[in-house]
């Protein structure tokens, strides 16, 4: 069992394999091979939000294999989390920013956390009023769910294209390996199960997409210790399984190691020492957050150190 010492989590001994993981692994791309290849056969009102949910669980999925789960070998890992059946997603450069996010040091900062949703106040002035209006929007859940797939989208598409023109670091070969990938996920969807594409993009990506920016929409926060720049997401057995626990934010920053299945163990032995690292920032379930911010901003758009 982990215990605290000196502020710190131990790790407990975790298997070679980790079977959960790889269990999870084969029900969800087994879910979308079934769920895409029978999809005539499936009420619309069952497809979308299943299809949805894969897409958003493959993300998790995809978080958790960054972090080196569910083996001992990286190459095996990356096999596990690089198909893109979200499309617009590339598996390695997902990894090499999110781990760049793990710098818990320059959490929030919007030039060095790739994950930040701030703005230096230079380039907030740059949107112009349209947008800077959308943006505002995005501020809120109402439009993290709605518009704030397509803004996610648009800009990580845009400043990946810019790289790969401009041929940065190994962006080419990355989005080479990737369009190879999503030629083979459009065959199987288009050609194979003659899915319409709409339905795919917008039922399966756009929704999943939306579902993905529930979790990430009030991770993190501006704070002067960077210890407090991270939530906590409680009581949400639902969308904790979604999400892999990684609701449970601070503990995934604080010990990135453990594997998705023990953190709600080791979440409950160490919550009181978690809740004062992150300064008491903890919500009590997606409810929570969605009382909260649903139509008001989590935040201003803004970094404070760059106002």
């Amino acid at each position: 069992m982990a215990h605290l010492a000196e502020g710190e989590i131990a790790i407990p001994r975790i298997a070679r394999i980790e079977w959960p993981t790889v269990a999870l692994a084969l029900l969800i791309y087994g879910g979308f091979l079934g769920l895409t290849y029978f999809w005539r056969d499936i009420p619309i009102w069952i497809l979308v939000p299943s299809g949805a949910w894969l897409i958003a669980w493959h993300g998790s999925l995809q978080h958790e294999v960054i972090h080196n789960h569910p083996t001992r070998h990286v190459f095996i890992n990356d096999a596990i989390g690089v198909p893109p059946i979200s499309l617009w997603l590339p598996y390695h450069v997902y990894k090499q920013s999110h781990l760049a996010h793990h710098r818990d040091e320059h959490l929030t900062d919007p030039i060095e956390d790739p994950e930040s949703y701030y703005f230096t106040s230079k380039d907030w002035e740059r949107f112009g009023w349209f947008g800077r209006g959308l943006r505002e929007f995005n501020l809120t859940l109402a439009g993290r769910l709605t518009v704030g797939p397509a803004i996610i989208l648009g800009s990580f598409l845009w400043h990946e294209a810019v790289k790969v023109i401009r041929g940065e670091g190994d962006s080419r070969r990355l989005w080479a390996g990737h369009a190879l990938g999503v030629l083979v996920v459009l065959w199987w969807v288009l050609a194979v199960c003659d899915m319409p594409f709409l339905l795919f993009f917008f039922g399966f990506v756009y929704c999943g997409t939306a579902l993905s920016r529930l979790r990430s929409y009030a991770e993190h926060r501006f704070a002067d210790d960077h210890e407090e720049r991270t939530a906590i997401v409680e009581r949400t057995p639902l969308f904790g399984l979604l999400f892999l626990h990684n609701n449970l934010h601070v503990l995934h920053h604080r010990v990135p190691a453990l594997p998705w299945y023990m953190l709600p163990r080791f979440y409950e032995k160490h919550r009181d020492f978690l809740v004062r690292l992150n300064g008491g920032l903890v919500y009590r379930g997606y409810f929570d957050v969605a009382r909260r911010y649903f139509f008001h901003k989590h935040d201003g758009p803004t970094h404070p150190r760059y106002s």
